[in-house]
Formats: C-alpha cells, sequence, structure tokens
C-alpha cells in the first residue's frame, strides 16, 4: 500500500524533524499533554507509536508500555533507542494484542493517516479493559481542510486562519517537505465522536490548548497563532 511505503520510505526523515527534543510542538506540547491525560497509567499499548518517544515518556512514568507501529524503519528506530517499552509491527485496524489486554491506550497524531479509522477505533475498544482510558491526539480537524492556511492581508491589515470545505472528507497524499509526501485524511471531528460512542469509547475529557510560543516563533509569527490550536485531544472511557 501506498501509504505504508510512504512512511517506511520517510522514516529517517521524521526521526529526524519530530523526535528526540527536534520538534517543539512535541516536547513542548503534545508530550506534557499526554503524560497529564495518561497519568496513573500501568499497561499502556502506543499505537502509531513511530520512533517511540511517547513510549519512552509514559514508560519512564513506571507504566508497562507496548508501542506499536507498521513501518519496520521506526520500529528498529525505536527499539535501537530502549527506554523501557517493548515494540511490535501492526496496523491500528488489526492490533496483535489480546481482549481487554490494557487499561490505557494512546493514539497521537497518528489517526488522520489512517483509512479505516473507524476499524481502529474498534480495535482500540477491544484491547482496553472496562473503564479503561483513551487518549487520542489528532491536528486538529479544522487545520485538514480542503485550502485551509494562513492568510496575511496587507491592505485590511487583517491576519486569519483561513478553513476550508470543513464537513467535505478528502484523503490526499500532501508535500509536507520537499520530497516528502504524506497520506492526510480529513474528517469533521463528528466523525471521530461517532465512531468512538459506536466502539463503546465515551467522551469524558477535551483539551484544546495554545500551541506552544516556541513553535509559533520559528513557524507561526502571528499575535493571532496563540488563539488558534494546532493540535485537538480526546480522551475516552471504554463503557462496561
Amino acid at each position: 500500500m501506498k501509504n505504508e511505503a510512504q512512511w517506511e520510505r520517510h522514516a529517517a526523515w521524521w526521526q529526524r524533524n519530530y523526535s528526540q527534543g527536534a520538534d517543539p510542538e512535541y516536547e513542548d506540547h503534545i508530550l506534557p499533554l499526554v503524560a497529564h491525560h495518561a497519568a496513573g497509567a500501568r499497561r499502556v499499548l502506543d499505537i502509531g507509536c513511530g520512533e517511540g518517544q511517547v513510549a519512552r515518556q509514559l514508560a519512564a512514568s513506571g507504566a508497562r508500555v507496548v508501542g506499536l507501529d507498521p513501518t519496520a524503519a521506526q520500529i528498529t528506530a525505536a527499539s535501537g533507542r530502549a527506554g523501557g517499552p517493548r515494540y511490535l509491527r501492526g496496523r491500528a485496524e488489526a492490533l496483535p494484542c489480546g481482549d481487554a489486554t490494557f487499561d490505557t491506550v494512546v493514539l497521537c497524531a497518528a489517526l488522520e493517516h489512517v483509512e479505516d479509522f473507524e476499524g481502529a477505533l474498534q480495535e482500540v475498544a477491544r484491547v482496553l479493559e472496562p473503564g479503561g482510558r483513551f487518549v487520542l491526539v489528532l491536528a486538529h480537524p479544522f487545520l485538514q481542510t480542503p485550502g485551509a492556511g494562513w492568510v496575511d492581508d496587507r491592505v485590511l491589515n487583517q491576519r486569519y486562519w483561513r478553513i476550508g470545505a470543513y464537513l467535505e472528507e478528502e484523503r490526499a497524499f500532501h508535500e509536507v517537505a520537499p520530497g516528502v509526501d504524506l497520506l492526510f485524511v480529513h474528517r469533521p471531528l463528528s466523525r471521530y465522536v461517532r465512531a468512538m460512542g459506536r466502539a463503546g469509547l465515551l467522551i469524558d475529557d477535551m483539551d484544546e490548548t495554545p500551541p506552544p510560543p516556541r513553535l509559533t516563533a520559528a513557524h507561526w509569527d502571528f499575535p493571532e497563532a496563540a488563539t488558534i490550536p494546532r493540535v485537538l485531544l480526546v480522551r475516552a472511557i471504554r463503557a462496561s
């Protein structure tokens, strides 16, 4: 499949730019958010773990962590960086794990790259014990609408984020860096919420926090940037 082949091909690019402290959004924003919402976890599955930075953080807190990713190059890098977790290669929609194995499942910045997201959420519910937590981190859906982006209107002296066709779902490969194109699937938030409900994952908290100052200074250098969340965290409980 082209999606998995592209992630395999660009794994080294991801590891250079988004791990080991290279990315301020992960370091200053995503990792603290996940740590807060997964606090007290004992048995954790990190789906789409990449090279393991979220898994390592959760393992450092004392949890037993399994990291799972479909990309062999990411699993190899994660295993080489050690830090406590155990790593497996597998797909979100076909988890190689037993029923009710974990008290916490984390899926961080990966579900928007999964085409069968409903199947993935059903699998999350299957491997969670009743009452277990699901921590889902998404690039905020309005960021990925077709045609979205900053508008810097020098005539009216206005800067704002243009939201495209939010209710239209879009599957597209986007060039995120020269020569690096990856699959993104835009879905409105309601699609995720309904699919979670059907899977028995009942939302009990949500976080939309401002982007970290280091990131806005480097990439979103507008005063308005602090009012626009880039990341959406949704936490749910597995129904009994």
